[in-house]
């Protein structure tokens, strides 16, 4: 089940949103901007009906099911949403462990902001950050891979571990780094271009 931040505040028109459902390399269907989205922008909210963690377990059994994907997303310890039943488009935005939006609670609201901002046709994701149980192994995350292909990945919509957190702030400092490098150098060719 997915998790939110602490709220943020904007405004959210019903029914108006800045993408469009289609198919995903990611995952299925996914969201995909329809015009330009600023960061900080509220997108939409997740909805469905609203049940206990008793109820999610006992009509999503991961263990039986051949395919873990359901629409569940976590609100507190007792309730969680599902957004198979009464959901809106908000259930197709997928994972992706670089996300350019996130998921903000709002006395019991889940709201899907954008973290950056987002051109039109690109497609709308968010760290889903599924429960995990210490005793998890490679046998419950290849349950649920993620096929998101950030440099970053990794490798399943899981929440990471905390060897995993280290390992992707490395990994963002490198991409960083080396995104910082190929910038400089193409600002250089560009300059000796421009001489005469």
């Amino acid at each position: 089940m997915s998790k939110a931040r602490t709220p943020k505040r904007h405004t959210h028109k019903k029914d108006d949103h800045p993408f469009a459902v289609k198919k995903s390399k990611i995952a299925g269907k996914g969201a995909f901007a329809t015009r330009r989205i600023r960061k900080g922008q509220r997108i939409i909210e997740y909805v469905g009906e609203r049940i206990t963690h008793k109820e999610a377990d006992r009509r999503y059994d991961d263990e039986a099911m051949r395919d873990h994907h359901t629409f569940l997303f976590s609100i507190d310890e007792t309730h969680v949403i599902d957004a198979a039943v009464r959901g809106n488009d908000a259930r197709f935005i997928n994972h992706a462990c670089d996300p350019n939006c996130e998921a903000v609670d709002e006395d019991g609201h889940i709201f899907i902001e954008a973290i950056k901002n987002i051109n039109i046709g690109q497609e709308l994701t968010y760290d889903y950050q599924f429960e995990r149980e210490d005793a998890d192994d490679p046998e419950v995350e290849a349950r649920y891979p993620c096929l998101c292909g950030s440099p970053i990945c990794r490798g399943t919509i899981l929440a990471p571990t905390k060897k995993q957190r280290k390992a992707e702030k490395k990994k963002a400092k490198r991409a960083a780094q080396q995104a910082k490098k190929q910038a400089k150098k193409k600002s250089k060719k560009t300059k000796q271009k421009g001489k005469p």
